[in-house]
């Protein structure tokens, strides 16, 4: 069976420079990550060891309206912005992007092609992966879409590490938890994600939520109906304290 883990989170922006700084002021590592120029759309990046955020923003909207209605990331983006910076999409991470796709279709899902993805990172090299998109929503909760890297994680983290793209943060080691959605009924959410999925229901602080690995999605009752709220653990310079980027928020714990 195909392994799923929660591989990143994508927040859009419309200053990646905005973005970077104010993490950077928080003791957070983040940098440029690179430019899609398929796609236009271009990104910063800040890793907690394999897990990270990306901040995503078009570059060339021309392009960027050109681009596959079946690839939701970079349609999201066109939608969103200018007006709402907002945390959206989760992406998993899948060791076998076939079998999780076959699994996806027989569990009722409207998926994409796999397709291919492709960045030029800020020095230039190029950065390749394969992925998946589950097309619709639930009550206009977009799904998760689906990444798969070359090579296994220990020789991905090898790699990132020497690149210096993960490494600690000034504010000390942390680590992503959560992700906490508002929906209008977190329940018929959770129902349909653990069909599809496989997640084990759980409770965290007296809210529904789904263990992806040893990290969460937490379900909360509210009309918005999207992403709200990333969860950071470890870090006693940062405990308490929270950031607000665009209408998407950081928490840490």
């Amino acid at each position: 069976m195909a392994s799923i883990k929660w591989d990143h989170t994508v927040h859009y922006v419309n200053d990646l420079d905005q973005a970077i700084q104010t993490f950077q002021q928080a003791g957070l590592v983040a940098a440029f990550g690179g430019q899609h120029t398929d796609w236009g759309t271009h990104n910063a990046l800040s890793y907690f060891d394999l897990s990270y955020l990306e901040f995503l923003g078009v570059e060339d909207p021309e392009l960027a309206n050109q681009a596959d209605p079946q690839h939701v990331v970079v349609q999201d983006a066109v939608k969103h912005l200018p007006q709402e910076e907002i945390l959206s999409r989760v992406a998993l991470r899948t060791d076998d992007i076939e079998a999780l796709a076959a699994q996806l279709k027989e569990r009722g899902a409207d998926l994409s092609e796999i397709f291919d993805g492709k960045r030029h990172d800020a020095e230039g090299n190029l950065i390749e992966w394969r992925m998946l998109s589950i097309l619709g929503d639930i009550d206009s909760l977009p799904y998760p879409f689906v990444i798969q890297w070359g090579g296994t994680e220990d020789q991905r983290r090898k790699q990132l590490t020497e690149a210096k793209v993960i490494q600690q943060h000034p504010a000390g080691e942390l680590a992503i938890v959560r992700a906490v959605f508002e929906v209008a009924d977190p329940e018929k959410v959770i129902q349909q994600w653990q069909q599809l999925f496989g997640f084990q229901q759980v409770e965290i602080n007296g809210e529904e939520a789904l263990e992806v690995g040893n990290q969460s999605f937490v379900f909360t009752t509210g009309p918005a109906n999207r992403l709200q709220q990333i969860v950071f653990e470890g870090s006693p310079a940062l405990k308490g304290k929270q950031l607000t980027i665009g209408q998407g928020t950081y928490l840490f714990q």
